[in-house]
């Protein structure tokens, strides 16, 4: 049973999935090309981030995935680095948002020294992750992960990450874990659209955290 545990704290949910099920990354990737064929309004984490970036910022985006999010950043003149661990997304990324610099690399170990080895040196303006990106990272990785990222980020730079509630990370060990960081929390949101977060933590189904370094 320890052994099960520990287990499952060193590990990963997304790699585990692929593992499990290899044609889990097509068919995600392959959803949301549908829903963007379709019309659907994908946009809204990216408009968000826009209206906090300066025009050109250097942008991180953490957990890219298909690349919906920092594709339209890219778009709108920021100078956008995506990485995420799933290669078969990473090419999705590549093939349907060329402005941005897609990489295959492990947000858990993500670091300065890891950037640089793909070529990226300087430090980000603002990182986001959107998708749920946090509710996926094995829980003994979360608060490195935030170490990670605040290292990344230029002297007063800022992060915004979003995540569900009911995914193994609870939202107020996740501002915690941002505090021993480093950051200093600078709004707590129940939406990308900036709808209020309740007071009670518990009621809350979604966290979008604007976090200042």
């Amino acid at each position: 049973m320890e052994d099960h545990a520990r287990n499952t704290a060193n590990q990963n949910l997304w790699a585990k999935m692929v593992a499990d099920d290899p044609e889990h990354s097509r068919r995600y990737a392959d959803r949301w090309r549908q829903l963007a064929a379709e019309g659907m309004d994908l946009d809204g984490e990216a408009r968000l981030v826009d209206a906090m970036a300066s025009r050109g910022a250097r942008i991180l985006d953490a957990g890219c995935g298909t690349g919906r999010v920092g594709g339209y950043l890219a778009r709108r003149g920021h100078r956008v680095t995506g990485v995420d661990l799933d290669p078969h997304l990473i090419e999705v990324a590549t093939e349907d948002h060329p402005e941005g610099d897609w990489y295959v690399a492990d947000l858990e170990s993500l670091d300065a020294a890891a950037l640089q080895a793909l070529g990226e040196s300087e430090p980000f303006d603002l990182v986001f992750s959107a998708g749920n990106v946090f509710g996926f990272l094995s829980p003994t990785s979360r608060g490195e992960v935030l170490d990670h990222l605040y290292a990344l980020l230029r002297d007063g730079g800022r992060a915004v990450i979003g995540f569900g509630a009911g995914r193994g990370y609870d939202f107020g060990d996740f501002t915690d874990d941002a505090g021993r960081a480093g950051f200093r929390v600078q709004g707590r949101f129940a939406t990308w659209q900036l709808d209020p977060f309740p007071a009670d933590a518990s009621e809350a189904d979604f966290l979008v955290a604007v976090l200042a370094r």
